[in-house]
């Protein structure tokens, strides 16, 4: 029977973990597109996690989802719907089939279908599949509880142990189903469990029992897939997330620029994990302060830019708005620091575990006073690297704190990366002091071409001045409330802002000739473009432009934005970005598509919008 199983070759696949929040999905589904990534496979993941903190088990509301598209090419989006969906009980089926393609392969935990499982997932009957209209023939219904508990039987681990294995014979058949080398799931897993060998090895064997499962009795599936990777690069890759790649970008950074690197910041969803990867770093020099509130942290920073580090503090949602005094602080006192807002679900505490794009005016303009800053945004899990050392350039060369937006999407999603050579990367050059300077130096002495004042930190003889949050004249540095002296320093910080050179807004597809165009910022590229993909795919003369730099724009965005007969400014929110752009690019008048549902945009649902904007 083996020899009659067919192998199909696949250009892409989505796979959909899920269970209650304690079954180890996001861990299944990180092993499992990190091995993909191994092997040379774009990938594109969305870590969906519950709102409650612990759910009662087999609760609707406790079920968490990994969803992971693997390509063999290039991967832009987690996918629309999926085409395998591992379903752990009752409550994840019931929740997560909206996310199955109709054809789907469906596998289950029949040992999790009880009748109190039922009755919790508010099944009306036993018949849970037909009452849910799913084709018996694509499920893989196994009794997985009872089989790990066969597996482990002898290892001497106890029964709640035992359970949180279960994930692992999933991730098996899933192994199976896709022909991944069982050889780098068990290496990932003796790396993450070095310290606890014998856990590492009763894993592994859960999951070797779940491939042997699919591969004797063939899980009622017609055929296993291969993904081959069409175009493999030559280097080094791994499976990153936006959150980790941020924390790499921050040392990057720092070792280029030949700093050491502080983050003061304070934990909150779901920015935390880049506290959390800084602080096992420091054999890079990396030094990391949990704060007791949002404002200390940042003004911890702050006196660390002052004292000549690479500052940064991280925050998400709620944290912006409490940072926004000390954020200001730097501001007045042009001082280099990178702000990250790993954006969320708001107002207020909001959806902490779920992803919007609503703090871009609040980080344009929510300080007080006139208080310009650079914003930038990063597109995708990978380039929040590039983006945050982007932002530390920016920050040291023109001595100013800079937001980085990212948002749960990409902060927690992930993609395969092939890790950079430091030579690669820009240099760093911080605007310092000159010795022609030393003995007369003031603190807002200015380049005349950028406006950048030099900066001086404590302990260097010769350059000894006083910056603070009351403003300062601009020729002594002295306190000073003169009005005109005001009016000049407000117009030279702004200024100063609106020099800082920026790509040129790039523009994909039919830039030539398109119908429309699709403008967005930061994390829905991946989703913008796979539309546009789709429109031309269809005949439609479709282009995209994506901004990454807010502030200051593009130079050529007035000319990008007026050259299409039909502009549609498609967003997670409820129209920032197009608000922002009409005020700064005159008789700008786009269309618009907005959604605040905390979720990803669906790709049919843009093209669909879109395709009603197009002249027939």
């Amino acid at each position: 029977m083996a020899e009659k199983l067919e192998v199909k070759e696949l250009d892409h696949v989505v796979v959909r973990f899920s269970g209650d929040s304690g079954d180890g999905m996001q861990l299944a589904g990180n092993i499992f597109s990190t091995v993909s990534a191994t092997v040379g496979n774009g990938i594109s993941t969305f870590p969906d996690y519950p709102a409650d903190i612990r759910a009662p088990q087999g609760s609707l509301t406790g079920v968490s989802g990994f969803q992971v598209h693997i390509g063999a090419g290039q991967v832009y989006t987690p996918g629309d719907m999926c085409d395998v969906l591992v379903a752990m009980n009752a409550a994840a089926l019931k929740t997560q089939y909206k996310f199955a393609k109709p054809q789907a392969t469906v596998i289950i935990d029949t040992d999790s279908f009880g009748a109190k499982d039922l009755e919790k997932a508010q099944f009306a009957t036993e018949d849970y599949l037909g009452e849910m209209g799913i084709d018996p023939d694509r499920v893989v219904a196994c009794p997985i509880t009872t089989m790990v508990k066969e597996c482990l039987s002898g290892s001497g681990m106890d029964n709640k142990s035992i359970l949180k294995c279960r994930n692992m014979f999933a991730l098996g058949l899933v192994c199976w189903l896709f022909n991944r080398e069982l050889d780098l799931v068990s290496g990932f897993l003796r790396d993450k469990f070095a310290k606890k060998p014998q856990i590492a090895e009763n894993n592994i064997k859960v999951v070797r029992a779940g491939y042997d499962y699919g591969h004797n009795v063939h899980a009622s599936v017609p055929a296993t897939y291969r993904i081959e990777s069409k175009e493999k690069v030559k280097g080094r890759y791994m499976d990153i997330t936006g959150n980790k790649a941020t924390a790499y970008g921050l040392i990057a950074a720092a070792e280029k620029a030949g700093m050491k690197l502080f983050l003061g910041s304070y934990p909150i969803t779901p920015a935390t994990d880049i506290l959390h990867e800084l602080s096992k770093h420091k054999s890079c020099g990396v030094i990391t302060v949990q704060c007791e509130d949002e404002i200390s942290g940042c003004a911890t920073a702050i006196g660390a830019s002052f004292a000549g580090a690479l500052a940064a503090t991280s925050t998400s949602g709620p944290g912006i708005c409490l940072k926004s005094e000390a954020i200001n602080l730097a501001v007045i006192d042009e001082l280099p620091l990178v702000v990250i807002d790993v954006q969320r679900g708001g107002p207020s505490t909001g959806l902490p575990t779920k992803s919007e794009q609503t703090d871009l005016l609040q980080a344009l303009y929510g300080r007080n006073g006139e208080s310009p800053m650079p914003v930038i945004a990063a597109t995708s899990p990978v380039d929040c690297f590039y983006s945050v050392y982007t932002a530390a350039k920016i920050a040291l060369e023109h001595l100013t704190p800079v937001i980085l937006l990212t948002d749960a999407f990409v902060a927690n999603g992930s993609a395969a990366w092939k890790l950079p050579t430091m030579d690669e990367l820009p240099d760093i050059t911080p605007h310092r002091v000159t010795p022609g300077q030393k003995g007369s130096y003031t603190p807002y002495e200015r380049d005349p071409e950028t406006l950048v004042r030099y900066w001086a930190v404590p302990g260097q003889e010769g350059y000894t001045h006083i910056i603070g949050g009351l403003e300062k004249d601009g020729r002594t540095g002295a306190i000073s409330t003169d009005p005109e002296n005001h009016d000049a320093m407000c117009r030279l910080r702004a200024e100063k802002v609106a020099r800082i050179p920026v790509p040129d807004l790039q523009v994909y597809g039919d830039k030539d000739d398109a119908e429309l165009l699709i403008v967005g910022f930061g994390s829905t590229f991946g989703h913008l473009y796979s539309a546009m993909e789709e429109l031309r795919a269809k005949g439609r003369k479709a282009a995209i432009a994506q901004f990454k730099y807010i502030n200051p724009l593009p130079a050529n965005t007035s000319e990008v934005l007026k050259r299409y007969p039909k502009v549609v400014v498609a967003e997670q929110n409820m129209g920032q970005l197009a608000a922002y752009l009409r005020s700064k690019v005159d008789g700008f008048v786009p269309e618009q598509f907005n959604q605040v549902k905390g979720q990803p945009f669906v790709v049919s649902e843009l093209v669909e919008a879109f395709g009603r904007m197009f002249t027939d």
